[in-house]
């Protein structure tokens, strides 16, 4: 399947275009803050200087990307905890990664994934689908932006939270970051990219930096190869096995897995393949992890879209305990899974989708009296925001949706969502 890229930094985010799509690079409908401060390319580009200024800065923040001397410990860099050969996402299987200027802080949440994230929506708590944009009838809720609570739209403001954090990689602030640009191999390439006086105003410096990463964070070769076997299978250019096709149809099933409900997966109408998601919001009740420090307090609760990360939406009971969906391509890789990396197998993630409500004494601790504390990571209050859309909502006892050969199954097709690029043969594993 062929596929041509742009690169739309207006929005932080690249959208990439079918062959017969006019390519027509829209770079200049924004400047970066760093550029437009310092006067760098103050007016349009042809479509050959845009698609130049997208390779440079993709360059520049390639090498921003790796660059372990931009942390307060010298020993983190982006890469550590999105590797580029494990699909951007951790090599690790800890539930969180550790950080801050002596690498002991722990962080909160499981590291995800930088692959695929090309097409997310800006963040709304409205979203209609475009066909029946208006119809309140279809109103598909909070949707879309960066991270596990979609808290940030564009990818230079993605890249400047583990710059900043306190338990990732620990600056101050911009000007911390700022000075060690200044004295950074690649500094020439900052200067030709954002013009000479780039440093001579650290908030530039920094937002010259957060852009370069968010075009590396586009290109597509790297973060969005569409290389799989079941993308070689839409295009006709591969097969799927027997397995794999049953389990399929089982993701697909409304009335057995229902996983594309959320997570999409046959092409859009124009021929894009799909990644996996509708970048909805959802309350799915993963089990308390107690290998995460912060959640020795039993006061502390991640409650995804309502807080405490995110603080815009803390007075909005209706989205506690919600977490963006993510993409599941190169899902069989992953070590970890949910936002706070409860589980370290696919395959109980899907048992655990299939049995929640059916047997929860499988997957929640017990009371001292022997009754199960199900949903033992969200308060009762926001029970109601739970998912129950099968294969949820079923009773104690009740027979699962998905029979043990059936979760097989679909983990089987999960399979056929590896990049080419990860897999052992590719990678040396």
């Amino acid at each position: 399947m062929a596929i041509k890229t742009i690169w739309f930094v207006r929005s932080g985010l690249a959208v990439s275009m079918g062959a017969a799509a006019l390519c027509l690079a829209i770079l200049p409908l924004r400047q970066s803050s760093a550029a437009v401060a310092v006067g760098v390319h103050p007016g349009p580009m042809s479509r050959t200087e845009a698609f130049a200024r997208a390779e440079q800065l993709t360059a520049l923040g390639r090498k921003i990307f790796s660059d372990a001397s931009l942390s307060a410990s010298g020993l983190q860099a982006c890469a550590s905890c999105h590797d580029p050969r494990h699909g951007f996402g951790p090599a690790s299987a800890t539930p969180v990664e550790m950080g801050g200027q002596h690498m002991d802080r722990p962080g909160l949440r499981a590291v995800p994934t930088l692959r695929y994230l090309q097409a997310v929506p800006a963040f709304t708590e409205h979203y209609y689908d475009s066909e029946d944009e208006g119809d309140e009838s279809v109103d598909n809720g909070p949707t879309g932006g960066l991270t596990w609570d979609g808290r940030v739209d564009h990818g230079a403001d993605q890249a400047k939270i583990p710059l900043l954090s306190p338990f990732e990689m620990g600056n101050k602030d911009a000007a911390e970051v700022a000075a060690k640009l200044r004295k950074a191999s690649y500094a020439a390439d900052i200067r030709a990219a954002f013009g000479e006086s780039v440093f001579d105003n650290p908030k530039d410096t920094f937002d010259a930096a957060t852009e370069a990463l968010a075009a590396f964070e586009q290109s597509g070769p790297d973060f969005y190869p569409y290389s799989s076997r079941y993308d070689a299978f839409l295009a006709g250019k591969a097969t799927l096995t027997a397995r794999e096709l049953h389990g399929r149809q089982l993701f697909e099933d409304p009335a057995k897995g229902n996983c594309s409900s959320c997570h999409v997966s046959e092409p859009a109408d124009d021929g894009e393949p799909p990644l996996f998601s509708d970048f909805g919001f959802l309350g799915l009740a993963a089990p308390r992890n107690m290998a995460i420090p912060a959640n020795g307090d039993p006061g502390y609760h991640d409650l995804g879209l309502c807080g405490p990360q995110r603080t815009d939406l803390a007075g909005y009971s209706e989205y506690c305990g919600l977490f963006r969906t993510p993409t599941l391509r190169n899902v069989a890789l992953k070590k970890s899974f949910f936002h706070n990396g409860y589980f370290h197998a696919l395959r109980d993630v899907v048992a655990f989708y299939a049995t929640r409500d059916s047997d929860p004494g499988r997957w929640y601790p017990r009371n001292a009296d022997g009754t199960v504390r199900k949903y033992d990571d969200l308060p009762q209050a926001y029970w109601d925001n739970l998912n129950q859309d099968p294969p949820f909502g079923r009773k104690p006892g009740d027979a699962p949706a998905l029979t043990d050969p059936e979760i097989d199954d679909i983990v089987a097709f999960l399979g056929s969502l590896t990049d080419a690029d990860l897999q052992p043969e590719a990678t040396g594993h």
